[in-house]
């Protein structure tokens, strides 16, 4: 009697039908076309518990996060219409995109995977994006979300015209104490 053993699920996977394919790549190319910052992720090592906590960060945030095939992202940068510059990073291991799913902060997609890189620490890796229709690479990108927010920007230009007036209300206060 031949007795029977279960296959195991690492070799029962399937490749993707190619109208799949094609619905990854409309997908993908109208997110690119949309959203001014798109982030390249290496997602290497990423436990599943913290994929999930990175998805719900990003959805707070008003950014979306999907893994592709690195060819169907290409692809999907061609199929997205947008006149992009300089030359792609190069896409090693495993890849996702972060963008901008609404009109908010240009930068959210970025600030949202360095905040979380930051928490993670192993897992999770900037490898480059697109920013303003061009090709940046990992630094510039991380040095694109290191910028403060937008509030934060005006609260210190706000902060840097009020300090002047300040120091001059201080230095009178001074001088009448001194006459007094």
């Amino acid at each position: 009697m031949v007795e029977l053993t279960a296959i195991p699920l690492f070799f029962v996977i399937m490749p993707i039908k190619k109208e799949k394919k094609v619905e990854i790549v409309k997908q993908l190319g109208k997110q690119i076309a949309s959203s001014e910052t798109v982030v390249f992720v290496n997602f290497h090592g990423l436990s599943v518990a913290n994929a999930t906590a990175l998805r719900r960060q990003l959805r707070e945030c008003g950014v979306g996060y999907m893994v592709a095939k690195k060819t169907l992202i290409r692809r999907a940068l061609e199929a997205s219409g947008r006149a992009i510059t300089g030359t792609l990073p190069s896409l090693d291991g495993e890849v996702a995109l972060a963008y901008l799913t609404t009109n908010g902060d240009p930068i959210a997609p970025a600030k949202g995977i360095y905040e979380f890189q930051k928490v993670v620490k192993e897992g999770l890796k900037i490898i480059g994006g697109v920013f303003q229709d061009a090709f940046v690479g990992a630094e510039a990108m991380i040095s694109i979300a290191a910028i403060p927010s937008r509030e934060t920007l005006c609260a210190q230009l706000a902060n840097l015209f009020n300090s002047p007036i300040q120091r001059l209300v201080v230095a009178l206060d001074q001088i009448s104490k001194t006459k007094s």
